[in-house]
């Protein structure tokens, strides 16, 4: 008979007997659970069973229920067919009561069986609750340590000699600016050339404690070098954790802490201590403190010296120091002080141990220490000194306020007289600014009109050269009474010097300017007798105004003292206002007057030369110069659109030396030319005369002698030889500078006068010229002139020769040289070769043609 196959009796066993892994379940000490097909738990044994808590599996849920949803993830794919037989998943089951324990589960698939209950799944559990529990524990521990040491700043080293491991936490490394990846030289000798150089002596010698084992844990402070260059304080702290057999450390750790900023608070804190030291000790200021818990008392030695206390100050002693008269009232200053809580200021005298009195002040301030003690801190300082000298100074004040009426009195008298016109009694001058901008501003503020009269006496001068002074002090009184009594209410009169006046007139109240101004003038003109005398005397006023916001006081008197001077021009005795055209020629003046000063820094003067001729051969002789104003915009301008405004500037001797300097050198190029000029004369004023710098000035230039002639105003010479006139004349003639009298027959010069000064030429003015053609009369005048130099023998030039009537005249009359439009107009130095090569004047001396070229236009002299 065929024996029967395994797969037979095993179906029959289990037909049987109870399924086939309920006593593996039994005798394993692993915790076992069978799965049906929907992951219910089917069969379970004991080992499983305990952990939940409950006797069989009806006590249980489905398996997925079991386990704690922070793993049913995992569940998911532990469970799956593919994966069920990899390594054991750690999980956490959930007991009923909400509580987990760790577990090592396995799933395994079971052979596929017959019967209804055969499981779809096995699943075995270890019980690793414990040691997952210990070793999460120790990770957080661990964690917390790591976590700790790093917010604290503190890197971590471990130098294992057994193993040769050298450890250095990421702080240690950031410490020193490193990266956490970065490799370090971890041999002593490489390292210690990062240590401070002061320091590394210091440091071997504590690393060599700690590796002998003399010291078992060591702390000490250096410096490194810090991975940007600078230094660093490092305070490292270490310990031996391993010693080999013979008791020789094997591993040493610690941690490194990043002390910089400590260190320089430190080093911060021991100079402020220093400079507080010092400072209390230049200024002797003593410090106590008080313990008003126990009534200890500490005083340091200024303290001691500044009371003259030789023992241990007690609760008592500062009390007992104080002088009687003070004591209470210090005492209850301390008091309320501590009382409040605040920092407060104490003043009072002591008595020495010495017996000698000083007197101190003081400042403190409560407090309440660390520990909870109440505290009282405070400072002293000697002020007798301050105090005596302030007794002093109360003494002297009592002194001073005694004599105070007297001195007021006094200053009084000063002020008034400082203030006002010793003579008239008006204000002056002072007073006047200091009204005026009072008067200004109240009229600003008002919005009304203020008007300033500025008053010249006329003829004074004459009254008080006739008279004497005493006569002119009277006509003075006489104007300050006839200003006063046409004041008004709100108006000021002040002398502010000599014979003028300024009358300030508000005239909000619509009173007419002009009107006061004729009433001012009018009764100046009323006569006056003095000592028999009629004195008569007049006035001219110069008026300026301004309303509202726009007043300026200051401007005011300019404009005031503008429009009198155009009354003075106009003929006197008259008045006139400052006005917008007035104001507008100011303006053309000022911009003129800046004008010539550029001109003269760009040195736009310039020559222009009319040539003079023989009167006989009407050959080319030379070339008066004549200054012309190059002005960048109105071309070509004459003397009499600048001189005025030159000589108010003072600048007349700068234009004619530059137009000298450029004539020199324009007729040292006609003379290499060879045209045949062969001097050139120049107007010279009379301010530059009695200039004492004229001589020097013309010692600088190249003058050839008798190339240059200087012209001089008949009355120049007559009126003005004085001393320097005369020096000058001199050194002008040792230059072998000639001199020439213009304009002459208009002054009123002598034959003495015209032998003493020896001129070389006179140039006849054109004025007597202009009627010979016509006037018997006049050719006869001109004629004796003629005569008169020729006698004396002078070079007789005739200026204004204008037509070929004057030409013919003139030379028969008898002068030596002609110069005039008949024979050539004014022209510049580019013109004149030219002019000299076409000779143009000989054929048509009469027509007086203009210089050719390409001349634009003609200035005429």
């Amino acid at each position: 008979m065929a024996k029967p196959s395994g797969s037979t009796s095993i179906a029959m066993r289990e037909a049987d007997e109870e399924p086939f892994y309920r006593g593996l379940f039994a005798r394993s000490g692993f915790g076992f659970a069978a799965l049906d097909g929907r992951g219910r738990i089917v069969d379970a044994n004991a080992a499983f069973l305990a952990p939940f808590g409950v006797a069989s599996v009806t006590g249980l849920p489905a398996f997925e229920d079991c386990v704690s949803p922070k793993d049913r993830s995992v569940l998911s794919f532990a469970m799956r067919a593919s994966l069920a037989e990899q390594a054991p998943w750690e999980l956490r089951l959930q007991r009923a009561d909400g509580t987990e324990f760790w577990v090592l589960a396995s799933f395994v698939t079971p052979p596929a069986l017959p019967g209804e209950g055969a499981p779809a799944l096995l699943v075995q559990t270890l019980d690793i609750d414990e040691r997952k529990r210990n070793a999460l524990e120790l990770a957080e521990r661990e964690s917390r340590w790591n976590h700790a040491l790093e917010s604290a700043g503190q890197g971590v080293w471990d130098h294992d000699f057994a193993r040769g491991d050298l450890f250095y936490s990421r702080q240690w490394r950031a410490i020193r600016g490193l990266r956490s990846d970065e490799p370090i030289e971890a041999s002593l000798e490489a390292w210690i050339q990062s240590v401070h150089p002061d320091d590394r002596a210091h440091v071997l010698a504590q690393i060599a404690k700690q590796e002998t084992g003399e010291a078992a844990f060591n702390v000490f402070s250096y410096r490194e070098r810090h991975k940007d260059g600078r230094w660093i304080w490092i305070e490292s702290r270490g310990a031996v954790v391993e010693y080999d057999a013979a008791g020789k450390p094997v591993r040493i750790a610690g941690t490194d802490t990043d002390i910089t900023d400590r260190k320089e608070a430190e080093e911060r804190l021991a100079q402020m201590s220093r400079r507080l030291e010092l400072a209390l000790g230049v200024s002797r200021i003593g410090v106590f403190e008080v313990n008003l818990r126990t009534g200890e008392v500490r005083w340091d030695d200024r303290m001691l010296e500044m009371y003259g206390f030789a023992g241990t100050p007690d609760g008592e002693t500062w009390e007992r120091s104080l002088h009687p008269e003070d004591r209470r009232k210090a005492s209850a200053r301390v008091s309320d002080g501590i009382s409040s809580g605040q920092d407060f200021a104490n003043e009072f005298r002591i008595v020495r141990g010495d017996g000698e009195v000083r007197h101190l002040r003081g400042r403190s301030a409560p407090y309440v220490d660390l520990t909870g003690v109440p505290r009282l801190i405070g400072a002293n300082w000697d002020v007798t000194e301050d105090v005596l000298l302030q007794e002093e100074l109360k003494r002297a004040k009592d002194l001073a306020e005694a004599r105070a009426a007297e001195l007021e009195a006094a200053r009084a008298r000063i002020e008034y007289t400082a203030l006002h016109d010793h003579l008239t009694g008006l204000p002056n001058r002072r007073y006047l600014d200091a009204a005026i901008e009072a008067t200004a501003e109240e009229a600003r503020q008002a919005g009304s009109r203020l008007a300033v009269l500025h008053i010249d006496l006329d003829r004074f001068k004459e009254i008080n050269d006739t008279l004497g002074h005493v006569a002119g002090d009277r006509m003075l009184v006489h104007a300050a009474g006839v200003l006063n009594e046409l004041r008004g209410p709100g108006d000021f009169v002040a002398r502010i010097g000599g014979d003028e006046f300024v009358f300030v007139s508000s005239v909000s109240a619509g009173r007419n300017l002009a009107t006061l101004a004729e009433a001012i003038v009018e009764a100046m003109r009323k006569p006056v007798t003095f000592n028999g005398h009629v004195c008569r005397f007049g006035a001219s006023v110069g008026i300026a105004s301004q309303s509202g916001t726009a007043i300026d006081a200051k401007q005011l008197l300019v404009n005031a003292d503008l429009a009198l001077y155009r009354a003075k021009n106009r003929g006197r005795s008259r008045h006139e206002f400052f006005t917008s055209d007035f104001q507008a020629q100011i303006i053309v003046s000022k911009q003129t007057a800046d004008d010539i000063l550029s001109g003269i820094e760009q040195r736009r003067f310039l020559p222009w030369y009319q040539p003079q001729f023989c009167a006989r051969t009407l050959d080319l002789i030379g070339v008066e110069t004549l200054a012309r104003w190059d002005h960048p915009t109105r071309g070509i301008l004459t003397p009499d659109t600048f001189l005025k405004i030159a000589e108010d500037l003072d600048c007349v001797a700068m234009i004619d030396r530059i137009v000298l300097e450029r004539s020199l050198a324009d007729l040292a190029e006609w003379q290499r030319l060879g045209l045949g000029i062969g001097k050139i004369s120049a107007n010279v004023s009379s301010k530059r005369l009695h200039d004492p710098e004229l001589g020097r000035s013309l010692r600088t230039l190249e003058i050839a002698p008798k190339s240059l002639s200087f012209e001089l105003l008949e009355s120049i010479f007559l009126d003005d030889c004085d001393r320097t006139v005369l020096e000058n004349l001199a050194e002008m003639r040792r230059l072998g500078i000639d001199i020439e009298i213009d304009d002459f027959g208009t002054g009123h010069a002598s034959i003495v006068s015209l032998m003493k000064l020896s001129p070389r030429r006179l140039k006849i003015d054109r004025q007597l010229i202009k009627p010979v053609s016509r006037s018997p009369g006049q050719r006869k005048l001109v004629g004796t002139i003629v005569e008169i130099g020729r006698s004396l023998n002078i070079e007789v030039v005739a200026e204004g020769v204008e037509t070929p009537a004057h030409v013919s005249i003139m030379r028969d009359l008898g002068c030596d040289i002609l110069q005039g439009y008949a024979l050539a107009r004014p022209m510049p130095a580019s013109a004149v070769p030219g002019f000299v090569e076409a000779q143009e004047w000989r054929d048509h001396a009469g027509t007086a043609p203009a210089p050719h070229g390409d001349l634009r236009r003609t200035a005429a002299r």
